[in-house]
């Protein structure tokens, strides 16, 4: 079975979606940035101010090409992974790209809360988060092979991955 990649922005349910999917496809989840962690011995939040984002690119390319090689796989990328296109091209060799289409204002709200992101360390968090939502927007919807609101719950937002997929068979 080809696998199931998931994009979108940061706070769009890429995670939860993913194991939901695990749960109704059979398939194994592999959330990206955790497996970054994994191999590099540290959270991402440290490989950014330590090595700083270029190194953490070179990671990201490089599990992409790795989880790309393996089958019968959920794949939640990190927000930035498809703004590079070798990653979409290495990635869509063995899954459907799925874009989790969620508003910028509900983004928002999500990430009231959480101070844990990288990139939306320091003051202006929602100046930046928008910025990055304008410029990644395009990019994410270039790459896709399916759009899916990712507004609804994490269970419906899978299940309607899953039709998409049954029907284009």
């Amino acid at each position: 079975m080809k696998n199931i990649v998931l994009t979108g922005f940061m706070y769009s349910g890429k995670t939860t979606v993913g194991k939901m999917l695990e749960r109704l496809s059979g398939r194994r989840f592999v959330d990206m940035d955790s497996y970054i962690e994994q191999r590099s011995g540290m959270p991402v939040s440290r490989i950014f101010s330590d090595y700083g984002e270029e190194w953490f690119r070179e990671r990201e390319r490089e599990a992409c090409r790795a989880l790309a090689g393996q089958r019968n796989l959920v794949i939640a990328t990190g927000g930035g992974a498809i703004t590079f296109p070798e990653n979409v091209i290495t990635l869509k060799k063995s899954g459907v790209i799925v874009f989790l289409d969620v508003p910028i204002e509900v983004i928002l709200n999500r990430m009231k809360d959480d101070k844990t992101r990288p990139l939306l360390s320091g003051g202006e968090r929602e100046e930046t988060a928008r910025k990055l939502f304008i410029q990644r927007q395009p990019l994410y919807r270039a790459a896709a092979d399916i759009i899916v609101d990712g507004t609804e719950s994490p269970i419906e937002v899978a299940q309607a991955v899953l039709e998409i997929l049954k029907s284009s068979r």
